[in-house]
């Protein structure tokens, strides 16, 4: 019995250390651009004496994974349109192990400004981080042959930016005016935390109005990141004759940390607490969050918890936030000459399969929006006490009856070429929908009921390589005719604005500054479609709209 059972433990202890010997491992990690930026589609090789010639592609959060790796030593590369390629030499992998690689892409403009390099008495001041275009960061060749930036401490972690934009965003009351300027200056204290202060004046036709907004942020090593931000915003009444006093003001404490557990798990979650002073006092808190499961490099499940109606704000480049008003909040309406804020909850489980160039997601969504505020347009004034109106657009803010609805979403995302990107949305669940046409606006409320759609959207976007020209296009189809958007809180890729929208961002040669210049063309709903009729209390036609008619244009200077 015991010279079997020794038998035996030889057998396992010879047989052991082989398996674990061929236990694969994996390398993972995020490609970013100097500011942070996530990178779709940058190529991802790994060189080295167990694996030649593997090679994947990020997907829309710049997430790569390489699996079934035996240990070994490689060395990996990763390319990507517009950037200089970066190199990690002597990445060590263990059996079974799983390694966290992040890498940052520089351009070529950054690359030239290029700073001296400090003697070894400095050596222990050089801290991994992420930085911005705008800190004149620095290429630095580690002792293990590992490329990497870095920033000093001097003024070289001041960044800014300024944004001159025309025309107005056309989104009702406590939209931006029809000329602003936004501003934005940051400024790195440690190797890991950033404050920042930026906002937004506007003026031109109307009243002034101005939002302001300082935010701090830390990174810390444990997989840590928060961020706490005040927001002060101020707009005038829409209507000084008939709403006296009913200006909008509004002060904002956000709080928001990410924490990473490992490759698997990930928690997104804070809150915002808002004051607000508008015909009297009334405040509002509004929690959110989400839990992402990485089930496999190539699969992630997540829920979200949402109480705000996501922006697109920087997925178009408005670096210098906030350039839109809108995306400040409150979104405000009156009944009666009664004052109410929406509240909005949003509950949503998606899947989200990577294969290839290819992503897939999968949703179940469910939503209920308390006092929704639609958007309608034609002249009004505020003496009906049913109506906010906007004076720089021609748009007003109309209160809706409560939307409450489920659905689903489907999304499909194909890297078509290196600079091409195509976005397949499919969305169906409930829409506020006028049931009567050419109700009187004061009795529109009572019509107004939740009806199911179907809605499909195409969005291509891309990068044209001779000028650098950045460009997004979209449509988005739906069923019938409604009110608001269908998938009202969709924030996936598939994300697309009503109806025929194009955005371009076009950098402009300004070889005597030290910055880059961009010009940016935004240009919502262009063939005016959705618009619902309703007769105004003078007994004018005005129109119910998902999104109305819009252009805007600006240039953008960045040093």
């Amino acid at each position: 019995m015991f010279r079997k059972l020794g038998f035996l433990m030889v057998v396992m202890g010879l047989a052991l250390p082989a398996w674990s010997a061929a236990t694969p491992g994996t390398i993972s990690g995020y490609v970013r651009n100097a500011g942070g930026v996530p990178q779709m589609g940058a190529a991802v090789e790994l060189l080295g004496t167990a694996m030649l010639g593997s090679r994947v592609f990020t997907d829309d959060r710049g997430f790569y994974s390489i699996s079934g790796l035996l240990p070994g030593t490689y060395n990996l590369k990763v390319s990507a349109p517009s950037f200089l390629p970066a190199l990690r030499e002597k990445v060590g992998l263990r059996a079974g192990g799983k390694l966290m690689v992040n890498v940052t892409l520089t351009t070529l403009f950054e690359a030239i400004q290029l700073g001296p390099l400090r003697g070894p008495a400095d050596d222990d001041d050089w801290k991994w981080t992420l930085r911005s275009v705008s800190n004149r960061s620095i290429l630095r060749i580690l002792p293990d042959g590992t490329t990497v930036i870095a920033g000093d401490s001097g003024d070289r972690d001041l960044k800014g930016s300024l944004v001159f934009m025309a025309g107005s965003e056309s989104n009702g009351f406590g939209g931006g005016a029809d000329m602003s300027t936004g501003f934005s200056l940051e400024r790195s204290l440690t190797s890991a935390g950033t404050l920042s202060f930026n906002g937004n004046v506007g003026y031109g036709s109307g009243m002034p109005a101005a939002v302001l907004r300082t935010t701090y942020s830390n990174r810390f090593n444990g997989g840590f990141e928060p961020t706490v931000s005040l927001t002060v915003r101020r707009l005038t009444s829409p209507d000084v004759d008939n709403l006296r006093g009913a200006s909008l003001q509004a002060l904002s404490l956000k709080t928001s940390d990410r924490m990473t557990l490992g490759d698997v798990l990930e928690l997104k979650f804070g809150s915002e607490l808002q004051t607000i002073q508008f015909m009297g006092r009334v405040n509002s808190f509004k929690p959110f969050g989400s839990v992402d499961l990485h089930l496999t490099p190539n699969t992630v499940v997540e829920y979200q918890y949402a109480t705000s109606i996501p922006n697109t704000r920087m997925e178009k480049g408005f670096d210098s936030s906030p350039s839109d008003f809108t995306e400040t909040g409150p979104r405000m309406s009156i009944s009666s000459f009664a004052p109410a804020i929406e509240r909005a909850h949003h509950q949503e489980v998606s899947v989200s399969e990577r294969v290839g160039k290819t992503n897939l997601q999968g949703a179940f969504y469910s939503d209920r929006v308390v006092n929704p505020v639609l958007t309608g347009v034609g002249e009004l004034s505020a003496e009906s006490g049913d109506v906010l109106p906007d004076v720089y657009s021609g748009t007003f803010n109309y209160q809706g009856s409560e939307l409450e609805t489920s659905g689903m979403r489907l999304v499909l995302q194909r890297k078509l070429l290196a600079d091409l990107t195509a976005t397949l949305d499919y969305a169906y669940g409930g829409a506020l929908d006028l049931s009567r046409p050419d109700v009187e606006l004061q009795d529109a409320r009572e019509w107004i009921h939740t009806q199911r759609r179907h809605a499909i959207a195409a969005k291509f976007s891309g990068t044209i390589p001779r000028t650098k020209t950045r460009w997004i296009t979209s449509y988005r189809w739906t069923s019938g005719q409604t009110l608001t958007p269908v998938d009202l809180f969709n924030a996936s890729a598939g994300q697309a604005d009503p109806y025929l929208n194009v955005f371009v961002r076009q950098p402009l040669p300004v070889g005597f500054l030290a910055g880059h210049m961009e010009m940016l063309l935004d240009l919502r709903n262009l063939l005016a479609q959705g618009y619902v009729p309703v007769i105004g209390h003078d007994g004018r036609t005005v129109y119910l709209v998902q999104s109305a008619r819009s252009v805007r244009g600006g240039v953008a200077f960045s040093f």
